[in-house]
């Protein structure tokens, strides 16, 4: 660490700690309340997030299950998810694997868990910070932001 004339080095720690517990005052963009209950009551899923994986080269899409029976088409494994991005204007899938197959979990929901889906971002078309939207056969969910 260096010194600066005129003030020692105790006071340049302080004025370190200080800079530290400062945060910051932009408000991160969180989904509405009247969205939130939106798609718990219409959609049966509520926790939705995006986040971004491994370097940002995925897209984990995760949500909870609040009623089996209206969210059963995203377990529905016929139907194909994508992602789309409203500023790179990217369309994004879930990735295929050969032994695996498809990055994401389906079949019979259970209420109370939470499920996952992985989108390939190859190229980091998504970045952090962006709005995206969710489609899942019938399935849509509008504007969430990538953290």
């Amino acid at each position: 660490m260096a010194v600066l004339a005129g003030q020692p080095a105790a006071a340049q720690q302080a004025g370190a700690g200080e800079a530290a517990a400062r945060t910051s005052p932009y408000v991160p963009v969180t989904m509405p309340r009247q969205a939130r209950e939106l798609y718990d009551a219409s959609r049966g899923v509520d926790s939705l997030s995006v986040r971004r994986t491994a370097s940002g080269n995925l897209l984990r899409f995760s949500f909870r299950v609040t009623d089996r029976t209206v969210a059963k088409m995203i377990g529905d494994k016929s139907a194909t998810p994508y992602l789309f991005g409203h500023m790179s204007h990217a369309v994004l899938e879930v990735p295929v694997m050969e032994n695996i197959g498809q990055l994401r979990q389906t079949g019979e929901l259970e209420v109370g868990r939470e499920y996952w889906m992985v989108f390939s971002n190859k190229g980091n078309l998504v970045k952090a910070g962006e709005r995206v939207d969710v489609f899942i056969g019938s399935f849509h969910v509008d504007g969430l932001v990538v953290e």
